[in-house]
């Protein structure tokens, strides 16, 4: 089996070597500062007993998971940690397909593109559902693409790429789906610290044995390198989890996992409302220009992307390329989320230069 290399490299590559200076709007890797907890944890860390540079326990470290498991309020035995948020997706993905309730992954669209060639690499199918023009999902629409085939369920919300938030009641009914097909809920909520709507609910609200909940601190602690991530699995799927990330990995990053914890213990809560604040302005002098500029755009109301359609310019490969060479500016192709955003592009707020990009958008497309 031949996997494909996600666009995101193709694009990040094709800027790199650009012959102009590009701004960078592709990857979702924040420029802000991570908690200064972390730093000191980190440098702490540098000074420990050799036997603390040995292998951690695979699982993870127990404090780390006990105050995951505090906070998530779930038990520590139910917490894998894992090295990000796509790990962590991909022992939900396979959990669910190893329990042959079905081969079939529900998926939406748009989507991140690393669920589908996860499901392909596990040798699941792909069955896509649309989300609405502002990204959000209609239970119902779920509930009539499941079938005894559908083994799980894979959303993520705050969403990538659209900024959309599913809120309460989407939640409690995909979990309700999920139970009455057999199948699990994978509810990827990397992004929870960035909803500007007030509006997240996790589906660690709604008791189940039927989702798997998966989550980092990558974008929360803007520490995308360090990868430590974790999934919260049904006490009945977590040991083959264990066993899986054994066998992948053996472990994750021992001083990621003590940095991360002295940040989660230490680190005021106005750390993550500053970070949301300082989205929101960007959010506004990024879509002010797409305005100027005569755009149609998506306005999330989590995470840090947005989403835009010029008119004649279809978000294509070439025309992010062409983008690069005559704008400079670096977005994704709308292609890359799936059919039903090719026509769009989607920009990733996390560079200082927002609106310097904006302004450049806004002239090349006046």
């Amino acid at each position: 089996m031949e996997y494909e290399t996600p666009l995101f490299f193709h694009v990040m590559q094709y800027a790199d070597r650009a012959d102009r200076d590009v701004i960078d709007m592709v990857s979702g890797n924040p420029d802000w500062e991570p908690p200064q907890a972390l730093r000191d944890g980190l440098r702490e860390y540098a000074d420990l007993e050799p036997d603390q540079f040995q292998y951690p326990p695979s699982e993870g470290l127990l404090e780390l998971r006990e105050e995951i498991a505090a906070r998530r309020g779930v038990d520590a035995e139910q917490v894998v940690i894992t090295n990000g948020a796509g790990e962590a997706n991909y022992l939900a993905m396979a959990r669910a397909l190893e329990r042959d309730r079905g081969d079939e992954i529900i998926l939406t669209d748009p989507v991140y593109p690393y669920y589908p060639g996860k499901t392909t690499m596990l040798g699941g199918t792909q069955r896509f559902v649309a989300a609405d023009d502002e990204g959000r999902l209609d239970p119902a629409d779920v509930r009539e693409a499941a079938s005894e085939e559908t083994a799980a369920i894979v959303v993520n919300s705050p969403n990538n790429p659209t900024g959309a938030v599913y809120p309460e009641e989407t939640i409690r009914e995909l979990v309700a789906i999920a139970e009455e097909y057999d199948a699990i809920l994978v509810s990827d909520e990397v992004y929870d610290h960035f909803d500007l709507s007030g509006e997240f609910s996790s589906a660690l609200e709604f008791d189940s044995d039927h989702r798997i909940v998966t989550n980092a601190y990558s974008k929360s602690m803007a520490i995308t390198g360090v990868r430590v991530g974790y999934a919260i699995f049904p006490p009945h799927l977590v040991e083959n989890a264990k066993s899986r990330h054994m066998l992948v990995n053996v472990a994750t990053t021992r001083p990621g996992q003590y940095a991360v914890l002295e940040a989660l213990r230490e680190t005021d809560p106005d750390y993550y409302e500053e970070n949301r604040d300082l989205l929101r302005k960007r959010v506004a002098t990024f879509t002010d220009a797409l305005d100027a500029a005569g755009a149609e755009y998506t306005t999330p109301k989590g995470s840090f992307y947005v989403m835009a359609r010029f008119d004649g310019y279809p978000g294509t490969l070439e025309n992010v390329k062409r983008l690069i060479d005559e704008a400079g500016v670096a977005g994704m192709p709308g292609e890359a989320f799936g059919d039903s955003r090719t026509e769009w592009l989607r920009f990733a707020l996390v560079t200082p230069r927002v609106e310097e990009a904006a302004e450049r958008l806004a002239a090349y497309f006046d």
